[in-house]
């Protein structure tokens, strides 16, 4: 399979070119899913498999390496180090990951009869061998990308492609310890900072054997915010051919009735766009306790957003924040 340089052009050339290409990029479903070798990186490639599918949806894989990393130093010649990562054939770093992300997406056949593939290269803080990508076009208008990128740190590697987007979904592995939304402002993981700080919904992957196979969770409490994200969520679990059950939370005993009503009445509207419920869940008790048991059944727990501002979540908290960390299963931070 041959490959096409793509060579910079005159800077508003470029400019005039980027903004068509965003334009036409808000036409599509676009999933960003963040892969650095863990498993549950690669659930979360699995999920986006599901539903990347349509001739609509592109999928990008990212890997952000730290600056330099021992390129320059070791005496790596960054040309052929670029060459090489045409042919994979070099172990750079992020390369084997993306490389096994893109075998899951679709095999070396596949690409080689209905796939062209272009790669790219820009500077990036000065590093010797700068953000690196490969985009697979397939014939019926999807799109697949391997980006190599250079940050100072991960999370802000994650957080400035998205600027270069924009995207629908980002998607990334569970941490290994999440911490409170106070603590995680100042020392926090990768993913609990792009959560908090990401314009887009977010899916914190985990695998999840036992839960797989049941579908989505949709969380709602009846506002109109839960009800437009369980509508958003549902067209993905019928997408990727997965069943769908709501739950909603009660305070106390007297609250189930309430519960019921708001389950009758966002199970009467997910009708009428032709999806079907499978099942109504009502959970008696703290939102977040409640989710996270019920939630241990399926493969997908999906929650809304809070919608407050930064600043306000970081002091007041939230039941989607809390869901994210607690949880054993994927969960869908839906905005």
């Amino acid at each position: 399979m041959a490959f096409k340089f793509i060579k910079p052009g005159k800077k508003n050339t470029l400019q005039q070119e980027m903004g068509e290409t965003r334009q036409e990029r808000r036409n599509r479903f676009r999933i960003l899913v963040c892969i650095d070798g863990s498993d549950a990186s690669y659930e979360g490639l699995r999920f986006a498999s599901r539903i990347g599918h349509s001739d609509e949806c592109d999928i990008i894989l990212l890997y952000v390496r730290p600056i330099d990393q021992g390129l320059r130093s070791g005496g790596l010649q960054v040309r052929v180090a670029r060459e090489n990562m045409l042919d994979w054939g070099l172990e750079l770093p992020g390369i084997r990951y993306l490389k096994q992300g893109l075998d899951m997406l679709t095999g070396e056949d596949e690409i080689s009869a209905h796939w062209t593939a272009s790669m790219s290269h820009s500077e990036s803080w000065g590093d010797p061998l700068g953000d690196n990508k490969v985009e697979y076009c397939h014939e019926n208008g999807r799109t697949i990308v391997l980006k190599l990128k250079t940050a100072p740190d991960p999370a802000s590697g994650i957080l400035d492609q998205y600027e270069l987007g924009p995207y629908n979904l980002i998607i990334m592995g569970a941490p290994t310890h999440w911490h409170s939304e106070m603590r995680a402002f100042f020392s926090a993981s990768v993913t609990q900072k792009v959560a908090m700080l990401s314009p887009c919904s977010v899916m914190v992957a985990r695998p999840n054997e036992h839960g797989r196979g049941k579908g989505h969770l949709i969380c709602i409490d009846g506002t109109k915010h839960s009800l437009d994200a369980m509508r958003r969520d549902a067209v993905l679990a019928k997408h990727s051919g997965r069943p769908v059950t709501l739950f909603c939370g009660a305070r106390q005993k007297s609250d189930i009735a309430t519960a019921g009503r708001v389950l009758e009445k966002a199970t009467e509207m997910l009708a009428k766009i032709d999806i079907e419920v499978q099942d109504v869940l009502v959970g008696v008790g703290n939102p977040t306790e409640e989710i996270v048991r019920a939630g241990d059944d399926y493969g997908v727990v999906a929650v809304a957003d809070s919608g407050k501002k930064l600043f306000r979540r970081l002091f007041a908290g939230g039941t989607a924040f809390k869901v994210m960390g607690a949880a054993k299963t994927s969960v869908l931070n839906i905005r």
